[in-house]
């Protein structure tokens, strides 16, 4: 899908953000229309989780603007960017341990779409265990006891319990095995083109993110340096030498 097709779901202009005296972006702009795959790339500390937990408002931005579907949101508190059905998986999963497997999906509904009825949760957790059937079977085990893969599921499906309009990802394959790696993989694709879940993936794996990808982002130092299609970026020389030949990003 063409980022021109549409208005963006996100635009993203001239953000900056820092972290005390440290500027981590330093005037990023993104777009990602409805029904699109993203992908944002990067070396480690080029800004990338900075930039979708800004969406957010953590860090707030210092200059620049946030908008979802066509509404300034930079400045709204986090809880309010939440219920706008804005939904995030992040880096290290930060799941609750001692909760279990269901009440963990419950949190999910309960943080950004408390208003919705039994059926829609029923719904929704439908969906969720039959994208991850590995998660019926765990249903009343502590998320702390699951595997790494087992656990990512469950930040996803924690994510999908918020009925998203965009679902953003934060390193979703980081110390998976390769085939729990192709199952998410697989379940994020089948969201888009199933469900047309619009969807920013932060990935350190190039090759997997940008094959999935519709468009794809690189960043380097808080600055957008690149932008194209997925396979556009799969076939420029310099993304392969940094990021697909043994770069370890």
């Amino acid at each position: 899908m063409s980022a021109a097709a549409a208005t963006p779901l996100l635009a993203v202009r001239g953000l900056h953000a820092a972290y005390g005296n440290i500027e981590a972006l330093k005037g990023v702009d993104i777009e990602i229309a409805p029904g699109e795959i993203v992908a944002l790339i990067g070396a480690n500390g080029a800004g990338k989780s900075t930039l979708m937990m800004s969406v957010f408002g953590r860090p707030r931005a210092a200059a620049g603007r946030i908008e979802f579907d066509g509404q300034d949101i930079t400045q709204l508190p986090t809880h309010h960017i939440a219920r706008m059905r804005i939904a995030q998986s992040p880096e290290g999963r930060r799941i609750f341990p001692r909760m279990s497997v269901a009440e963990n999906l419950r949190m999910g509904a309960d943080a950004a779409n408390g208003g919705s009825s039994e059926s829609e949760r029923s719904a929704d957790l439908d969906r969720v265990l039959t994208l991850f059937p590995r998660l019926k079977e765990r249903m009343t085990q502590r998320g702390g006891t699951l595997s790494g893969g087992e656990q990512q599921m469950l930040a996803i499906g924690r994510a999908l319990m918020s009925r998203p309009r965009l679902l953003m990802l934060d390193e979703p394959s980081l110390g998976l095995a390769p085939l729990i790696t192709r199952q998410i993989f697989d379940a994020i694709r089948t969201l888009n083109r199933k469900d047309g879940l619009t969807v920013l993936i932060v990935e350190q794996n190039a090759n997997h993110a940008l094959k999935l990808a519709h468009r794809g982002y690189v960043m380097v130092n808080g600055l957008i340096t690149l932008s194209g299609t997925g396979t556009e970026l799969l076939e420029r020389p310099e993304i392969r030498a940094a990021y697909l030949e043994g770069g370890r990003h």
